[in-house]
Protein backbone atom coordinates (compact mmCIF):
# COMPACT_ATOMS: atom_id res chain seq x y z
CA UNK A 1 0.00 0.00 0.00
CA UNK A 2 2.81 2.39 0.86
CA UNK A 3 5.20 1.30 -1.88
CA UNK A 4 5.23 4.80 -3.34
CA UNK A 5 6.74 6.39 -0.20
CA UNK A 6 10.44 5.86 -1.12
CA UNK A 7 9.78 7.39 -4.55
CA UNK A 8 7.89 10.27 -2.96
CA UNK A 9 10.67 10.91 -0.45
CA UNK A 10 13.32 10.92 -3.18
CA UNK A 11 11.32 13.33 -5.37
CA UNK A 12 10.50 15.72 -2.53
CA UNK A 13 14.07 15.77 -1.20
CA UNK A 14 15.55 16.34 -4.66
CA UNK A 15 13.12 19.20 -5.38
CA UNK A 16 13.59 20.87 -1.99
CA UNK A 17 17.38 20.88 -2.33
CA UNK A 18 17.23 22.24 -5.89
CA UNK A 19 14.79 25.04 -5.05
CA UNK A 20 16.45 26.02 -1.75
CA UNK A 21 19.97 26.28 -3.13
CA UNK A 22 18.71 28.10 -6.24
CA UNK A 23 17.16 30.84 -4.11
CA UNK A 24 20.03 30.95 -1.62
CA UNK A 25 22.46 31.44 -4.51
CA UNK A 26 20.61 34.60 -5.54
CA UNK A 27 20.95 35.98 -2.02
CA UNK A 28 24.63 35.15 -1.67
CA UNK A 29 25.39 36.64 -5.09
CA UNK A 30 23.49 39.82 -4.21
CA UNK A 31 25.39 40.19 -0.94
CA UNK A 32 28.71 39.70 -2.73
CA UNK A 33 27.72 42.47 -5.16
CA UNK A 34 26.73 44.94 -2.46
CA UNK A 35 23.10 44.22 -1.47
CA UNK A 36 22.53 42.87 2.08
CA UNK A 37 18.72 42.89 1.85
CA UNK A 38 18.26 39.10 1.91
CA UNK A 39 20.57 38.74 4.90
CA UNK A 40 18.86 41.57 6.80
CA UNK A 41 15.44 39.98 6.24
CA UNK A 42 16.60 36.51 7.28
CA UNK A 43 16.28 35.09 3.76
CA UNK A 44 19.97 34.37 3.26
CA UNK A 45 19.45 30.85 4.52
CA UNK A 46 19.77 27.19 3.55
CA UNK A 47 16.66 26.43 5.62
CA UNK A 48 14.01 25.36 3.05
CA UNK A 49 11.20 26.73 5.22
CA UNK A 50 12.53 30.26 4.66
CA UNK A 51 11.88 29.91 0.93
CA UNK A 52 8.50 28.15 0.88
CA UNK A 53 5.84 29.61 -1.42
CA UNK A 54 2.43 28.04 -0.64
CA UNK A 55 1.51 27.66 -4.30
CA UNK A 56 4.85 27.16 -6.04
CA UNK A 57 6.58 25.04 -3.40
CA UNK A 58 3.64 23.07 -2.01
CA UNK A 59 0.49 23.04 -4.15
CA UNK A 60 1.86 22.73 -7.71
CA UNK A 61 4.64 20.18 -6.97
CA UNK A 62 2.26 18.30 -4.69
CA UNK A 63 -0.35 17.95 -7.42
CA UNK A 64 2.32 16.80 -9.88
CA UNK A 65 3.70 14.26 -7.41
CA UNK A 66 0.33 12.79 -6.50
CA UNK A 67 -0.95 12.63 -10.08
CA UNK A 68 2.21 10.90 -11.36
CA UNK A 69 2.41 8.46 -8.48
CA UNK A 70 -1.24 7.52 -8.88
CA UNK A 71 -0.93 7.19 -12.66
CA UNK A 72 2.42 5.43 -13.03
CA UNK A 73 3.80 4.76 -9.56
CA UNK A 74 6.88 6.91 -10.27
CA UNK A 75 7.88 10.55 -10.78
CA UNK A 76 9.08 11.55 -14.24
CA UNK A 77 8.79 15.35 -14.15
CA UNK A 78 8.67 18.06 -11.51
CA UNK A 79 7.85 21.76 -11.60
CA UNK A 80 7.66 24.40 -8.90
CA UNK A 81 9.13 27.58 -7.53
CA UNK A 82 10.08 29.19 -4.24
CA UNK A 83 9.42 32.57 -2.72
CA UNK A 84 11.90 34.89 -4.46
CA UNK A 85 14.84 36.11 -2.39
CA UNK A 86 14.49 39.90 -2.01
CA UNK A 87 17.10 41.95 -3.85
CA UNK A 88 17.29 45.76 -3.77
CA UNK A 89 18.87 46.64 -7.09
CA UNK A 90 19.75 50.12 -5.79
CA UNK A 91 22.29 48.59 -3.42
CA UNK A 92 24.18 46.76 -6.15
CA UNK A 93 27.45 48.39 -7.14
CA UNK A 94 26.43 48.21 -10.81
CA UNK A 95 22.65 47.76 -10.81
CA UNK A 96 22.19 46.71 -14.45
CA UNK A 97 24.95 44.11 -14.75
CA UNK A 98 24.84 43.28 -11.04
CA UNK A 99 21.25 42.07 -11.31
CA UNK A 100 22.29 39.98 -14.30
CA UNK A 101 24.94 38.19 -12.20
CA UNK A 102 22.50 37.73 -9.33
CA UNK A 103 20.01 36.14 -11.75
CA UNK A 104 22.66 33.86 -13.27
CA UNK A 105 23.64 32.52 -9.84
CA UNK A 106 20.43 30.49 -9.46
CA UNK A 107 20.55 28.46 -12.69
CA UNK A 108 24.35 28.13 -12.45
CA UNK A 109 23.92 26.56 -9.01
CA UNK A 110 21.31 24.13 -10.36
CA UNK A 111 23.58 23.04 -13.21
CA UNK A 112 26.46 22.52 -10.77
CA UNK A 113 24.19 20.45 -8.50
CA UNK A 114 23.05 18.36 -11.46
CA UNK A 115 26.65 17.57 -12.36
CA UNK A 116 27.49 16.82 -8.72
CA UNK A 117 24.56 14.40 -8.49
CA UNK A 118 25.74 12.66 -11.66
CA UNK A 119 29.25 12.31 -10.24
CA UNK A 120 27.91 10.96 -6.93
CA UNK A 121 25.91 8.36 -8.86
CA UNK A 122 29.20 6.52 -9.46
CA UNK A 123 29.59 6.01 -5.70
CA UNK A 124 25.91 5.08 -5.35
CA UNK A 125 26.42 2.42 -8.00
CA UNK A 126 29.35 0.99 -6.08
CA UNK A 127 27.29 0.92 -2.87
CA UNK A 128 24.42 -0.71 -4.72
CA UNK A 129 21.69 1.50 -3.28
CA UNK A 130 18.75 1.60 -5.68
CA UNK A 131 17.02 4.36 -3.67
CA UNK A 132 20.15 6.55 -3.67
CA UNK A 133 20.53 6.10 -7.43
CA UNK A 134 16.88 7.09 -7.92
CA UNK A 135 17.32 10.13 -5.65
CA UNK A 136 20.39 11.26 -7.58
CA UNK A 137 18.61 10.75 -10.89
CA UNK A 138 15.70 12.86 -9.67
CA UNK A 139 18.18 15.45 -8.38
CA UNK A 140 19.67 15.76 -11.86
CA UNK A 141 16.18 16.09 -13.31
CA UNK A 142 14.91 18.60 -10.73
CA UNK A 143 17.96 20.83 -11.07
CA UNK A 144 17.90 20.79 -14.86
CA UNK A 145 14.18 21.54 -15.06
CA UNK A 146 14.49 24.38 -12.55
CA UNK A 147 17.66 25.84 -14.04
CA UNK A 148 16.58 25.61 -17.67
CA UNK A 149 13.04 26.81 -17.05
CA UNK A 150 14.39 29.88 -15.28
CA UNK A 151 16.46 30.74 -18.35
CA UNK A 152 13.29 31.54 -20.32
CA UNK A 153 14.04 35.17 -21.30
CA UNK A 154 10.98 36.75 -19.70
CA UNK A 155 11.25 38.64 -16.39
CA UNK A 156 10.85 37.95 -13.51
CA UNK A 157 12.43 34.65 -14.53
CA UNK A 158 16.21 34.68 -14.32
CA UNK A 159 16.56 34.55 -18.09
CA UNK A 160 14.58 37.76 -18.41
CA UNK A 161 16.80 39.54 -15.90
CA UNK A 162 19.90 38.26 -17.69
CA UNK A 163 18.45 39.61 -20.94
CA UNK A 164 17.88 43.01 -19.30
CA UNK A 165 21.52 43.01 -18.21
CA UNK A 166 22.95 42.46 -21.69
CA UNK A 167 20.57 44.58 -23.79
CA UNK A 168 21.16 48.27 -24.56
CA UNK A 169 19.35 50.49 -22.07
CA UNK A 170 16.24 51.36 -24.18
CA UNK A 171 15.56 47.70 -24.99
CA UNK A 172 16.47 46.66 -21.44
CA UNK A 173 13.85 49.05 -20.03
CA UNK A 174 11.23 47.69 -22.42
CA UNK A 175 11.90 44.09 -21.35
CA UNK A 176 12.04 45.08 -17.67
CA UNK A 177 8.48 46.43 -17.91
CA UNK A 178 7.29 42.81 -18.26
CA UNK A 179 8.38 42.11 -14.66
CA UNK A 180 4.90 42.19 -13.11
CA UNK A 181 3.07 40.28 -15.82
CA UNK A 182 5.87 38.03 -17.08
CA UNK A 183 5.30 35.01 -14.85
CA UNK A 184 1.56 34.98 -15.61
CA UNK A 185 2.40 35.23 -19.32
CA UNK A 186 4.75 32.25 -19.14
CA UNK A 187 2.37 30.13 -17.04
CA UNK A 188 -0.50 31.06 -19.34
CA UNK A 189 1.41 29.89 -22.41
CA UNK A 190 2.70 26.72 -20.76
CA UNK A 191 -0.41 25.61 -18.87
CA UNK A 192 -3.34 27.76 -19.98
CA UNK A 193 -3.14 27.54 -23.76
CA UNK A 194 -2.88 23.73 -23.79
CA UNK A 195 -6.32 23.60 -22.16
CA UNK A 196 -7.71 25.52 -25.13
CA UNK A 197 -5.45 23.96 -27.75
CA UNK A 198 -4.81 20.32 -26.78
CA UNK A 199 -2.34 19.86 -29.64
CA UNK A 200 -0.18 22.65 -28.20
CA UNK A 201 1.94 21.10 -25.45
CA UNK A 202 4.97 23.35 -24.78
CA UNK A 203 5.92 21.59 -21.53
CA UNK A 204 6.17 18.27 -23.36
CA UNK A 205 8.40 19.95 -25.94
CA UNK A 206 10.49 21.57 -23.18
CA UNK A 207 11.04 18.27 -21.39
CA UNK A 208 11.76 16.31 -24.57
CA UNK A 209 13.75 18.83 -26.63
CA UNK A 210 15.54 20.75 -23.88
CA UNK A 211 15.69 18.81 -20.61
CA UNK A 212 16.29 15.35 -22.09
CA UNK A 213 19.39 16.37 -24.12
CA UNK A 214 20.70 18.31 -21.12
CA UNK A 215 20.24 15.21 -18.93
CA UNK A 216 22.23 13.16 -21.44
CA UNK A 217 24.94 15.84 -21.57
CA UNK A 218 25.28 15.87 -17.77
CA UNK A 219 25.56 12.08 -17.64
CA UNK A 220 28.27 12.09 -20.31
CA UNK A 221 30.14 14.93 -18.61
CA UNK A 222 30.16 12.86 -15.40
CA UNK A 223 31.54 9.81 -17.22
CA UNK A 224 28.37 7.75 -17.51
CA UNK A 225 27.19 5.87 -20.55
CA UNK A 226 24.18 7.98 -21.45
CA UNK A 227 20.91 6.16 -22.25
Amino acid sequence: MWDFLPELAAAVLASVIAITLHEAAHGYAARALGDPTAALLGRLSLNPLRHVDPVGTVLVPGLLLVSQLLATGRVDAMFGWAKPVPVDIRNLRDPKTGMMWVAMAGPATNFALALLAALLAHAAGWVGSEWLLRFLGLSILANLVLGLFNLIPVPPLDGGRILVGILPMPLALAVARLERAGLFLVLGVLFGLPLLLPAFQPMDWFLDAVVRPAFTLVLRAAGHAAP
